[in-house]
């Protein structure tokens, strides 16, 4: 059975108290009445510690800069980086010297100011006559795309070709001749354009 904490008497219940032991007769009246125990004071909390997810709080004074490094919001990865981690399927010194701007490409189409009903079917037949005349490396332009003013509250980012190429180029049909996309490198186009290594012919 748990023990119920005490707590302080308030001055009515203390004066009650009074009259009562007033009125009865000690048991042991060579013993001195104690007079009843009030609450100790509560134990002062114990200061938090100054941890954040089992990482120590360094210590900070007023006018030095910060040096930690504050997240990004955006979850999910930019296009380079999904192109960079996904896994090499063809030569990997070939690879190597592709995204270092090495190879030149043997072709190129220009998507700019295209919509994406035009540059679909433009891509797709370019990707397709390429790989009948055995080219191996295209460069397909797509533009970083513009700033808006008027995105509202919500971010958007730019570039509709540039975010629905990579799609196009791993799906049907496209991705039946084409083996490996990159980003290119800054002398062919930079973030704006991308590599596209094709199949060999069978």
């Amino acid at each position: 059975m748990t023990k119920r904490r005490p707590r302080s008497l308030s001055a009515d219940e203390e004066a009650l108290w009074e009259r009562i032991a007033k009125q009865t007769d000690p048991l042991n009246p060579k013993r001195k009445a104690t007079p009843a125990k009030t609450p100790s004071t509560p134990k002062a909390q114990p200061k938090p510690d100054p941890k954040r997810n089992g990482t120590p709080v360094p210590p900070f004074r007023l006018g030095e800069k910060r040096t930690d490094t504050t997240p990004r919001h955006d979850f999910a990865p930019s296009i380079g980086e999904s192109l960079s981690s996904a896994p090499i399927h063809m030569d990997r010194k070939k690879h190597t010297r592709m995204t270092r701007g090495k190879l030149k490409p043997e072709g190129k189409i220009d998507l700019h100011g295209m919509t994406l009903a035009q540059a679909h079917p433009a891509l797709t037949r370019f990707l397709f006559d390429s790989h009948a005349r055995d080219r191996r490396l295209v460069l397909v332009i797509t533009g970083k795309g513009r700033d808006r003013d008027d995105d509202g509250p919500i971010p958007q980012r730019r570039g509709v070709l540039k975010h629905q190429v990579p799609h196009w180029l791993q799906s049907a049909p496209l991705n039946t001749v084409v083996l490996q996309v990159s980003e290119a490198h800054l002398k062919h186009g930079g973030t704006g354009a991308y590599y596209v290594y094709l199949r060999r012919r069978r």
